[in-house]
């Protein structure tokens, strides 16, 4: 199902459920530190960069497309995380982890609402999204967990 909105489409599942992408960004393979975004809403919250899949877009570049618009950041799609759910907002989110390589000096939401970034150890980024996003905790728990799993040795 398509929904217009002014400036965007949004995507529904066959459970209508909005249809979302997202990228925990780090810094490197260690994965030790993430790179979260000011919120536009509440710009002294700290949340995981991501948006709206829109028609005819896979997740992944829904993800990569997003974190450049919020984050200003450009670099390798990793893995997915899975599929999060947010029953209270109807919300369906495809996480990604995506290694950065590049930061770019100011971006688009920088430059249109003033949007921050930081990077934060993981166990701050943790207390972050507990505070401000909990809903978005889940995602960073399953990098967490996933991320000794795939080092091949």
């Amino acid at each position: 199902m398509v929904k217009e909105k002014p400036n965007s489409t949004r995507i529904y599942d066959k459970d209508g459920f909005r249809r979302r992408a997202a990228c925990i960004c780090v810094r490197s393979d260690s994965e030790k530190e993430v790179l979260l975004v000011s919120s536009s809403r509440k710009p002294e919250h700290w949340i995981v960069p991501g948006g709206g899949v829109e028609p005819e877009e896979e997740p992944s570049v829904t993800a990569i497309r997003e974190v450049l618009e919020e984050a200003g950041v450009r670099g390798k799609l990793g893995r997915c995380l899975g599929v999060f759910e947010n029953k209270e907002r109807k919300h369906r989110t495809e996480v990604f982890v995506l290694a950065v390589s590049d930061e770019l000096p100011e971006w688009e939401d920088s430059r249109t609402m003033g949007r921050k970034r930081k990077w934060f150890p993981v166990e701050e980024a943790l207390e972050q999204l507990k505070q401000h996003k909990p809903v978005q905790l889940s995602y960073l728990q399953s990098m967490i967990l996933t991320c000794n799993n795939d080092k091949v040795t």
